[in-house]
């Protein structure tokens, strides 16, 4: 059996093993506030945050078509930041005893972390350890 015959199969048993989402639950994330935590440097990071509908997505100015990668690449940090920060800003509306994290705190932390907690709170540490193995 080849390498990739191999991967194959292991993906899918684990899509075998996968439940399957209702939308009811889906809408309901919008709702919950969802608490989980990150290991930095050695010592645990907590936080809180809420999944956003698409009214409460933060905005953005459409870029020139002619607009440079560099700028284009700053567009969507600045964009992906105002999102986490969103999310941990409905959260701490709706669950004030969990408060963790606060928007002067989101702005100064150190952007290893930020980006540690953005990467968590979007569900892609999959693809970063992808795309960054050890």
């Amino acid at each position: 059996m080849t390498e990739k015959e191999e991967l194959e199969i292991i993906e899918e048993e684990e899509e075998e093993e996968m439940g399957v989402w209702s939308m009811d639950d889906l809408v309901e994330l919008t709702e919950k506030v969802q608490s989980d935590y990150i290991v930095y440097r050695g010592k645990k990071v907590a936080f809180q945050f809420c999944e956003l509908t698409e009214v409460e997505e933060p905005k953005f100015k459409q870029l020139p078509e002619n607009a440079s990668e560099s700028k284009k690449m700053e567009m969507y940090q600045e964009l992906g930041a105002k999102r986490c920060l969103k999310m941990i800003l409905k959260a701490n509306e709706k669950n004030p005893e969990g408060i963790t994290l606060q928007a002067q705190h989101w702005k100064s932390l150190p952007t290893t972390l930020r980006y540690g907690i953005a990467t968590k709170m979007m569900n892609i540490e999959s693809e970063v350890k992808a795309n960054f193995p050890n």
